[in-house]
């Protein structure tokens, strides 16, 4: 008998042809995030193992694994010989304290086992009732579940929980993204939903030092820690100053306009990123009409600088809760709430325009050296990188 971890996928059965790919990243993303903890993975049909680990670090083993996108699903569970006696004996024994209402969850993936899944269930469910009396059967919603998991590799796994992951797909299959990262709550969600469709994530901070504290660059380090627990690896902070650009838009530009120009140099500035690095999108917050700069008209004339990067709005149609709903999941909403500011926070208008007309956004930007505004936030850009969780 052997402790490990059960681990299942999902949408990667829908790749046909190219599952194999899938599952070869999967396995590699694993390991990866298993090597601080000494756990070996190993692979059978539709699922992965984990084993090898100090019982000791099995909970924290499990914390890593919920965070590793490609994951449906996982559990903690026992590993025997598929031979009848020895699953009933560990069933029994494994529900020998426990008292209320239970179920035996059969699943017989290997057809040559001698019964089919009712059979097992329901000789394994009399032997746990013949040994516990403060037991009964209910197999409608049960207090308590016992699973039975007969591979075709003839072993059987056998496992009381089964805990949700991630799902979706393995990080770095849909290719490398930069992220714009505020100190909010909307940019860290993104950054989470497109990790969970495969997208390696980057992340770019613009900031104004000395308008904006150190202790705002500490907090968006802060949200990018707990983003790289669901990178697969390492995640990179590319931060960049506006902080001149900001001062001259400022002191030259219509108020009103101040945020629709400071979004446009971010986005010239993040898709000279991308072009430069090889990052194939960009990657924002953005929720149509949640506030004056994302509405269709403002997006629209923002979006319009980018000439031959994607960009990506995951949270395009989220109502405001259930983005907060997914930052308190992925434990940075208390960060995000911290009253720590950051350049799209300055020198707002009272004002802001709401429908912006591209040319007399242009207008604006001929006010100021636009292009060399630019260059010189670019040259400002220095690269953090962030670790993810380790043991």
């Amino acid at each position: 008998m052997e402790k490990c971890l059960l681990i299942r996928y999902g949408e990667i059965y829908l790749k046909g042809k190219n599952r194999k790919f899938f599952e070869n990243l999967l396995e590699n993303n694993i390991q990866n995030a298993a090597n601080p903890y000494n756990a070996v993975v190993s692979r059978i049909p539709g699922r992965f193992l984990l084993t090898g680990y100090k019982a000791s670090d099995e909970k924290a083993l499990i914390s890593c694994m919920k965070k590793q996108a490609g994951i449906f699903s996982l559990s903690d569970a026992y590993c025997i010989d598929s031979n009848l006696n020895a699953i009933t004996d560990l069933a029994v024994s494994l529900m020998q304290d426990e008292e209320g209402t239970f179920k035996v969850e059969t699943n017989r993936a290997d057809k040559t086992f001698p019964l089919n899944s009712m059979e097992i269930s329901s000789h394994v469910g009399g032997k746990i009732l013949e040994k516990n009396k403060n037991l009964k059967v209910d197999v409608i919603s049960p207090e308590k579940k016992i699973n039975i998991d007969i591979r075709e590799n003839k072993k059987t796994y056998i496992f009381k929980d089964t805990i949700m992951g991630v799902g979706g797909m393995p990080v770095g299959c849909s290719g490398d993204g930069l992220l714009l990262l505020s100190g909010g709550i909307d940019s860290p969600v993104a950054g989470y939903m497109m990790a969970k469709r495969g997208a390696k994530l980057h992340a770019i901070h613009f900031h104004s030092f000395p308008y904006t504290s150190e202790l705002a660059r500490l907090k968006v380090e802060e949200l990018a820690k707990k983003l790289a627990e669901y990178n697969a690896g390492d995640l990179e902070v590319y931060m960049c100053s506006m902080t001149h650009y900001q001062e001259e838009i400022n002191k030259n530009c219509k108020s009103d306009y101040n945020i629709t120009l400071l979004r446009r140099a971010m986005f010239k500035i993040a898709e000279r990123l991308c072009k430069e690095k090889g990052f194939k999108m960009i990657i924002t917050g953005e929720s149509l009409g949640q506030v004056a700069s994302q509405t269709i008209e403002s997006m629209t004339v923002v979006g319009n600088i980018v000439k031959d990067t994607q960009i990506m709005r995951p949270l395009i149609a989220f109502d405001k809760n259930e983005t907060i709903e997914i930052s308190r999941k992925i434990d940075c909403y208390d960060i995000s709430i911290r009253p720590y500011e950051d350049c799209c926070t300055i020198f707002v208008p009272k004002s802001p325009v709401i429908k912006p007309r591209l040319e007399n956004v242009e207008a604006q930007e001929k006010l100021i050296a636009f292009d060399l505004l630019v260059d010189e936030a670019y040259s400002t850009i220095e690269k953090v990188v962030i670790k993810a969780k380790e043991k």
